[in-house]
């Protein structure tokens, strides 16, 4: 993720200070100071080079330049970037940091979601235990009766 072109995000520049609780339904990105907290469930968060955070973020993706000093928990991927300044402890499914970027707290990598986990339960294929090699070898498993529960692979 580049710097965002006009209109392919809202955008909060360097002389704007914000303090409260900041919340949207589209990406966002941050160049001036914000403090308190920053939900943009679904959508994604860059704090540009001159960005200033004081907050903790959750957001879909979260890509830092700037300084941000709060916990981040982003849905798909967190990216600092060599000119980051990052205090707090960051929970996501993927996360990038560039030589030069310094980050002091935890990282903790999420599977994927359980809707996500939930999904791919639901396409379990059924393997009748009489086919695959096992069978044609005469293997110690090999019967004629096909299994009738779902078997992860």
């Amino acid at each position: 993720m580049d710097t965002p072109k006009a209109g392919e995000f809202a955008h909060i520049g360097r002389s704007v200070v914000i303090k409260g609780e900041l919340s949207g339904s589209e990406d966002l990105y941050v160049d001036g100071q914000v403090e308190g907290t920053i939900e943009l469930t679904g959508n994604n968060l860059i704090i540009g080079p001159n960005g200033q955070v004081r907050a903790n973020v959750n957001a879909k993706g979260v890509v830092i330049q700037g300084k941000l000093d709060g916990n981040i928990r982003a849905s798909e991927r967190t990216e600092l970037r060599k000119s980051a300044v990052a205090v707090g402890d960051i929970v996501t499914q993927r996360v990038a940091i560039e030589d030069g970027a310094y980050f002091k707290g935890k990282v903790d990598i999420q599977r994927e979601s359980a809707k996500a986990e939930t999904k791919s339960a639901s396409t379990a294929v059924v393997i009748p235990a009489a086919s695959g090699a096992a069978a044609s070898a005469g293997g110690p498993h090999a019967t004629k009766t096909p299994v009738t529960e779902p078997t992860k692979i």
